[in-house]
C-alpha cells in the first residue's frame, strides 16, 4: 500500500514539472557580427542568417529574427521567460543600414478590448440561428431578411 501511494505521488508531482518551450530562430552571433552596415545586401544577409521570422509590412524595410522561451507549470498560463529580436534594417537599394537587438524589456503590453461589437437587429437564440441558416426551411429566404436580421443566406443581392 505504501509503495503504491509513493508511486501515485511521484506521478502527480511529475505532471506539475515545468515545461520550457523554445520558439523561433536567433542566428549564430558569429554570423551576425560578420554583417557590415552599408556593405551587405539582403541577399548576403539571407545567406549568412537565413530567412527572417518576419519582414516589415510597411514603413522602412526591416527583417526580424525572433526567438522566445516560455515556461508553463501544469495547467497554468505560460509565462514568457525571455525574448530576443534581431532587427536588420535596409535602405531602398537593399543595403544594410542598421542592426538592432531588442529583448523582453523593450516590448509593449497591449491591452485587448474584451467587449463584443454590437450588431443591429435583435438577439437570436441558438435554435433560431440554427434554423435560419438551414436551407429549405420556411422563413429563411432573402425576402425575409428584414424580419430575420441574423439569417444565414448571405448578403442581399446574392453577391
Amino acid at each position: 500500500m505504501r509503495m503504491s501511494t509513493l508511486l501515485f505521488a511521484a506521478v502527480v508531482l511529475a505532471g506539475c514539472a515545468p515545461v520550457i518551450s523554445q520558439r523561433g530562430y536567433l542566428p549564430d552571433p558569429d554570423n551576425e557580427s560578420a554583417i557590415e552596415v552599408g556593405k551587405d545586401s539582403k541577399n548576403s544577409v539571407q545567406q549568412r542568417l537565413g530567412d527572417p521570422s518576419v519582414e516589415s509590412a510597411f514603413g522602412s524595410e526591416a527583417w526580424y529574427y525572433i526567438s522566445s522561451s516560455e515556461k508553463q507549470v501544469a495547467f497554468f498560463r505560460p509565462t514568457v521567460q525571455s525574448r530576443s529580436i534581431l532587427a536588420v534594417y535596409f535602405d531602398k537599394d537593399g543595403k544594410v543600414t542598421d542592426i538592432k537587438h531588442y529583448g523582453l524589456k523593450d516590448g509593449n503590453v497591449v491591452a485587448f478590448e474584451s467587449r463584443e461589437t454590437p450588431t443591429r437587429g435583435r438577439e437570436l437564440t441558438f435554435l433560431q440561428q440554427l434554423f435560419n441558416a438551414t436551407p429549405g426551411v420556411p422563413g429563411t429566404g432573402t425576402a425575409d431578411q428584414e424580419r430575420n436580421p441574423g439569417g444565414g443566406n448571405g448578403p442581399p443581392g446574392g453577391y
